[in-house]
């Protein structure tokens, strides 16, 4: 005779136990980013090798062994002294103003001040009045520091000619006026390329094709000794403004490529939704194209600004003393001659230009995550 069927029926719910401890934590993060396979594993132990063996050399090299403070380079040549930053010191002032008149460096520092405000004010999201902040930006405050750095005799203020701007100040100056007027120029490039009209596209095809298709250099070097000869002689540009104008050229036929992208990555049904709302070709594009195409290749937009802030290095080709420029000619002083010397002021300048390129790319991966959250909701 078979036994009658017992049944359980719970009543209350079941305890919720942890998620074990291998995923969870440092163990679940060592797990999933750095031992999840065997491949991940073996490139994770070389890596760790190769680490313990490079790291103390240039922890020793940067820190313990380096001579931070001296009068002059001769600590810095004794045997087995490390990085002299004491010579970054003594340079500092060169690096950052290079022959600017130091009783005028306010100037320039206010004018960098400046410029860092409003920068920061149009680039944190929760700020507002940005429509007041782009205004200030974009056409009162290149008027404001172009008299500030080059002087205004009416208010007091000497003169001080381009020729003795450089440094640090004349780099962030290159590259932001070419990081400012390449991203329109790349859309208008951009969106003509795109036009129906056939002169226009020829125009922008022939522009885009032909600044890509040659190096910056050459570039600055038209821009430098050509520009001249299409202008009357009392109209010549500037010494600085001529690679200011071939840079923004250069970027702008390189930007115009990454907004085209964008542009054909939208689906046509937004073009054909924009035109059933009766809106016009620019108020189309203002108002809905060019929004969520510059969106999309927010990626490549950063690229092509970390790649312009790093070629500003090239004007000093054409007698500009950029940042990097001042970098070489201040380790010629034969009080602070020496090679590590000399290599400590270009590690300098790398971790400068690190810190910009980083930081732009950070930022762009920040405005990628609060744009989606917007999509996705």
């Amino acid at each position: 005779m078979a036994s009658p069927s017992i049944a359980y029926v719970r009543t209350t719910p079941a305890p919720v136990l942890p998620p074990p401890l291998l995923t969870r934590g440092l163990p679940g993060w060592l797990r999933a980013n750095l031992f999840s396979g065997p491949w991940s594993s073996l490139f994770t132990i070389l890596m760790a090798i190769f680490l313990a063996w490079i790291v103390p050399g240039i922890v020793r090299y940067l820190f313990i062994d380096a001579v931070w403070s001296a009068p002059d380079g001769a600590a810095c040549r004794a045997p087995g002294a490390g990085a002299c930053w004491a010579y970054v010191a003594q340079k500092f002032s060169y690096f950052m103003y290079a022959s600017y008149p130091r009783e005028q460096v306010w100037r320039v520092n206010l004018s960098l001040v400046l410029g860092a405000v409003l920068v920061a004010w149009l680039l944190i999201p929760s700020s507002r009045a940005k429509g007041l902040g782009s205004l200030l930006f974009f056409v009162v405050y290149p008027v404001v520091s172009f008299f500030l750095l080059h002087g205004l005799e009416v208010a007091g203020m000497p003169k001080v000619e381009t020729d003795l701007w450089g440094g640090v100040f004349v780099s962030l100056l290159v590259s932001a006026v070419g990081i400012v007027v390449s991203l329109p120029g790349g859309v208008l490039l951009a969106l003509g390329r795109q036009s129906q009209l056939p002169f226009v596209r020829i125009i922008s095809v022939v522009f885009i094709e032909f600044v890509r298709g040659v190096p910056l250099i050459t570039v600055l070097f038209m821009a430098n000794f050509m520009l001249p000869l299409f202008v009357p002689d009392n109209w010549t540009p500037d010494r600085l403004l001529r690679p200011l104008i071939g840079v923004s050229l250069f970027a702008s036929a390189y930007m115009a490529e990454v907004v085209r992208g964008g542009l054909l990555a939208m689906p046509k049904g937004q073009f054909e939704g924009a035109m059933a709302l009766g809106l016009n070709y620019w108020r189309m594009m203002r108002l809905i194209v060019l929004p969520q195409a510059l969106t999309k290749v927010i990626p490549g937009i950063v690229n092509t600004f970390i790649g312009l802030f790093k070629d500003t290095t090239l004007v000093a080709i054409v007698g500009i003393y950029d940042f990097l420029r001042t970098v070489d000619t201040a380790r010629l002083d034969p009080t602070w001659a020496g090679p590590t010397i000399s290599t400590t002021g270009y590690i300098f300048a790398a971790l400068f230009y690190f810190i910009f390129c980083f930081g732009m790319s950070r930022y762009s991966q920040f405005m990628e995550r609060e744009l989606s959250k917007d999509r996705n909701r």
